[in-house]
């Protein structure tokens, strides 16, 4: 796959090893041009970049206690391009912390396990596929 067909894909996690096990299992696939972030703040940085998706820990400030945490990055990616999906990435498997991400517009929230990654690529497949509807849909209604 040539990289004008690859979706442009953001990873950003404070886990290293996460971080790197997860770039690893997408860069098996071929279909993804791949940045990782260790916190929320470079992401952000780097938003001028276009990313199709970004997966976006929930704990971000693990490591680096003053960084911004998954809410607050998903927020100021949201005030920069309300379009650019994002799915959620935890440990955390309570309900309300899902439902909270979704109140801030996050695409979908994965908790982390061993079917992480194949739950990240289905969510992924959706949201894309999402969006090529909607841009079909808004090219059919402006021809009407």
């Amino acid at each position: 796959m040539n990289s004008e067909n690859k979706i442009k894909l953001f990873l950003v996690d404070d886990d290293r090893l996460f971080l790197k096990s997860l770039e690893i299992d997408f860069m098996e696939s071929a279909d993804f041009d791949i940045e990782t972030f260790s916190t929320g703040e470079l992401c952000i940085a780097s938003l001028s970049k276009n990313p199709d998706v970004i997966i976006l820990d929930y704990h971000l400030d693990g490591i680096e206690k003053g960084a911004m945490n998954g809410l607050e990055t998903l927020d100021k990616i949201k005030a920069f391009n309300p379009n650019i999906p994002v799915l959620m990435l935890s440990s955390q498997d309570k309900i309300a912390v899902a439902v909270e991400c979704m109140h801030h517009k996050a695409a979908d929230y994965i908790v982390k396990s061993e079917t992480a990654f194949i739950r990240l690529k289905k969510g992924i497949t959706e949201v894309m596929r999402f969006n090529k509807m909607e841009k079909e849909l808004k090219w059919y209604m402006e021809r009407m």
